[in-house]
């Protein structure tokens, strides 16, 4: 695309655009970052990182292959280039190393169905397991595991929430997310990965995506040529 370049950044440039514009306002574990640039101004960004469950990287492909799991946890862009998002995304892909099993969600409750992954061809394994998270009145606005990180290195976590917030924290049932997996690396590998897939493939969910206000304009950082 004309004008248009991806470049691999410093996982802090994408804080602004996390924090403020992506819906989740939470910067997730990053291993590698992207940026998206249209006439060296940086126009969108791409994360991803190690999920943090330890039992979502062991049931996607089994144990001895769980060290190949990435996620795909953040992507905001701010272009409106035809096709843009997606080519994007496959542009961030062919970026990182290999060979990597990406796995990324759509979240339900945002109204999102995945369609900048069914656009690059990802595989459909269907919708997350039922979870709760933890909630705290009058914060309803932050981020389930935002509120679990506030008992970190406590032994009992949620004892001492309760005893902290007494009735005003409780258990909401978590939204279910569409699940999409995509396999990179060389032929064999992704074959191996594609059989090792404990998940099953389904058909693309259909529907219109529901935007969300992302009228927030982040700190752009041009290319230094």
């Amino acid at each position: 695309m004309d004008g248009v370049d991806v470049r691999r950044i410093p996982y802090e440039e994408t804080y602004d655009w996390i924090l403020y514009k992506h819906y989740a306002h939470r910067i997730p574990s990053i291993s590698y970052a992207y940026g998206l640039y249209k006439n060296n101004v940086m126009v969108g960004v791409c994360t991803f990182g190690t999920p943090s469950s330890s039992p979502l990287r062991n049931g996607i492909l089994g144990e001895d292959l769980a060290n190949r799991i990435i996620e795909l946890n953040r992507l905001c862009v701010d272009c409106n280039q035809k096709n843009i998002t997606s080519w994007f995304v496959s542009r961030c892909i062919k970026m990182l190393p290999k060979p990597k099993c990406i796995v990324s969600y759509a979240d339900t409750e945002q109204g999102h169905i995945g369609k900048i992954y069914q656009a690059c061809n990802f595989i459909y394994t269907g919708l997350s397991a039922k979870r709760t998270d933890w909630k705290i009145k009058g914060m309803e606005n932050l981020h389930g595991q935002t509120i679990a990180d506030m008992s970190r290195g406590h032994k009992n976590r949620a004892e001492y929430m309760r005893e902290k917030y007494g009735s005003d924290f409780y258990l909401k049932e978590r939204p279910r997310k569409h699940r999409y997996v995509y396999f990179t690396g060389s032929k064999k590998e992704v074959k191996e990965m594609r059989r090792a897939l404990r998940y099953p493939i389904c058909d693309y969910p259909v529907g219109v995506t529901k935007r969300y206000d992302a009228s927030y304009n982040p700190i752009t950082q041009g290319l230094l040529l």
